[in-house]
Order: structure tokens, then sequence, then C-alpha cells
């Protein structure tokens, strides 16, 4: 299979590096020769870890790198069978690189983009052939995570959708298909593990280290919020945070925060800038969390409920199945556990009475609980 990949950041690369190790001839192309070139030296640096890992010999690198070559002309895509666009999240730049990709390529060729939040179906509409587009959404760094979110828009075929999953689970990647809505799964479920620790913290309760502390100890999230948010980047995690409530019509569940919005402004990136929630400078000490076994479990649970309230929301309103939704959790952000599965742990009672609990505290919107999880426990259901 011919595939071209738009873009040669980190994400491109990754996804180049997927495509080429499974077997397929890659083109990765990029306007900027110096990206390229970068590129190139990355997947050197990566492919020869690997073989100190023992993890590949040198002939399979080679064959890695003989499977990839790098492009500076967008016609260079022409001979391809998929295209990935790994891009900016800019809707009007994208569009106009489809438009003038599909000049180049051939009628069948499948043109997908690697957006984590904009809308599938606009993007297709750019394309004379609308049907052949879909929305093929990996994670970072691609190469490591199991999962891709595999988006089709209401334009897109059943041949294109089925090609793109048969072609990425020939990837050896977990597929979780999505609906074409903001966020899909993995960005619209995740929202209230940053969202809410960030209420958490402007309401005075506890501080980072301490709701970071609360979410590792009693939930075993590899990363708390803030750590996650400074590995990410505060400025896309914010933009994400900003595309979603914008894209759900300002639902107040999906309500940016001040807090990181003046992080952001300030170029508080996190640890690409050297400061974040966190001090990254050398020599900088990590502040202690407080160890309250009481406050832990506080903070532990309200993020929780509202994380499994987000997931059975998603499940209430089709844009995945259970399975998915938890695959989507754990294999495309390293959750401990699916969040449904867990729901079922927790028991849909409780779930219920914690999220009533804080919508009779505070009377907004986003603590309102799902109708699924209401209905669950009138009948006694469990999600599986």
């Amino acid at each position: 299979m011919n595939v071209g990949i738009i873009g040669s950041g980190t994400m491109g690369s990754g996804i180049a590096q997927v495509a080429a190790t499974s077997g397929c001839t890659v083109k990765l192309y990029d306007t900027n020769q110096a990206a390229l070139d970068k590129a190139k030296a990355s997947l050197e640096k990566i492919l020869n870890r690997l073989i100190e890992k023992g993890r590949i010999d040198s002939k399979e690198k080679n064959r890695i790198q003989s499977n990839i070559s790098y492009v500076d002309n967008l016609k260079d895509l022409a001979d391809s069978n998929l295209t990935i666009e790994a891009i900016i999240e800019n809707l009007d730049i994208k569009k106009k690189v489809f438009s003038e990709l599909e000049t180049y390529v051939s009628e069948d060729c499948i043109i997908a983009s690697n957006t984590s939040s904009l809308s599938i179906a606009s993007i297709a509409a750019s394309l004379e052939k609308p049907e052949r587009c879909v929305g093929i959404h990996f994670f970072n760094p691609a190469p490591l995570m199991k999962l891709v979110e595999v988006i089709p828009a209401i334009q897109t075929s059943n041949e294109v959708l089925n090609k793109s999953i048969q072609t990425i689970s020939d990837w050896k990647k977990v597929v979780a298909v999505a609906k074409d809505t903001p966020g899909f799964i993995v960005n619209r479920v995740a929202r209230p593990f940053y969202g809410e620790s960030l209420r958490i913290y402007e309401e005075g309760l506890a501080d980072f280290a301490t709701i970071d502390y609360s979410l590792k100890s009693l939930g075993g999230f590899r990363m708390g919020p803030f750590e996650l948010m400074d590995f990410i980047g505060n400025d896309v995690n914010y933009t994400v945070t900003e595309t979603v409530f914008t894209a759900f019509y300002f639902d107040p569940r999906y309500k940016p925060s001040f807090t990181q919005k003046r992080l952001s402004e300030a170029g508080y990136l996190g640890r690409k800038s050297g400061k974040g929630y966190y001090d990254y400078s050398e020599g900088a000490v990590k502040p202690e969390p407080t160890k309250d076994a009481v406050l832990s479990e506080t903070i532990f649970n309200r993020v929780l409920v509202m994380l499994i309230n987000e997931a059975a929301d998603a499940l209430f309103l089709n844009i995945a199945s259970a399975e998915d939704i938890d695959n989507a959790m754990t294999k495309g952000v390293n959750y401990p556990k699916g969040l449904l599965a867990w729901a079922d742990e927790k028991g849909i009672d409780w779930c219920v009475s914690k999220l009533d609990e804080l919508y009779n505290e505070y009377h907004e919107d986003r603590y309102r609980c799902s109708p699924l999880l209401r209905k669950m426990n009138r009948e006694n259901k469990t999600f599986f």
C-alpha cells in the first residue's frame, strides 16, 4: 500500500513510522525542508534506541527507513492509496490542502485527517468526492499508543470506512469507531480529568500537587491532571477545551478555566517552556502534596464520577459502543480502567448519588447526571 503523510511534525513522523513498520511504502510530505530533515534524523535516533533495547535489529531498521521517502511537493503523493493529514488544527488550512491534494491523487484514494477535534464533515465538504474522506486519529506518540479513533463523516462511504478500519487493524492498532462529534471519544470523555481538577483548585480545596497525588495514589493514573497538562502543553490543552466548548454550543460541562487561560497567556506552557503548573527549571523543588486520606478521597471521587458521567453520556448519545469507549480511554490515554467498567465496580447507584450531591450543592448544569445512568440505576442494570 502506498501511504502519503502530510506534515512531518511529531505526529506525522510517528504515523509514517507505524505505516513503514507495517510494510507500506510511505511518502512523508512537508513544505519545510528543515522539518523533513529533522523528521529523518529523529527517526534514525528512535530506531537506534530500539536496536539498543533489543526490539529490532539493524536489518529491520534499514527496512523501515527504506520504506519512507521525504518529499516537499504535494504532487509527489499522487500514487497514494491512502493519505493522512497531520498538520495544524486549523479548518481553513486543512480544507485548502485537501482540495489541492484531491487534484493529484486517484479517484479511489482515501483522504484522511488526523484532527483531534475538528468536524470531519466540514473537512470532507472541501472535496469533490467527500465520500472518500474519513477521520483517522492517532494518539501521541503514534508508534507506542495502541488506539486509533476512526471517525466517519456523514458523507463517508461504507467502503471507505471499512477499508480504513481494516488498514489500521493491519497496522496492529486497536480501532475505536466514533461519531463525528466534537472531541470524538477521548478528547470529549477526558475533559473532566482536567476541567474538574482545575475547578477543585480554583475553589481552594487543594493545590496542584495534592490533586495530582490523589488521582495517582487512589485512582492509579500514571500522571496527575496538572502533570499531564504540563506534558501536553497548556496552550494545546486549553485550545482543545475551548474548541470542544464552542463546538458544543457552550455546554457548561466543557467550560474552560481561567487558571489555564492565564497560564497559557503568560507563556507558562508546561515542560516545553520550563514552567507551567510546576517549575521545571534546574534546581526547582517540586512541591509536596498534602497526604490527607479524606481530602484525597473527596478529590478522587469527584473527578472520577465526572469522568464516568461523561463516558455514560457518550454511550447515551451513540458516540461509540461501550467497548470502544472503554478501549479508547485505556489504550488512547492510558487510563488504569475503562470508565464504564469502573462505574460497574463503584456501583451505578453510587455514581447517581455522587452526581446528585454535586448538583444539589452547586445547582450548575455541569453536574447534571446522564439520563442513561438514572435509567440503569432504576432498572438495576450494569454496563458489562
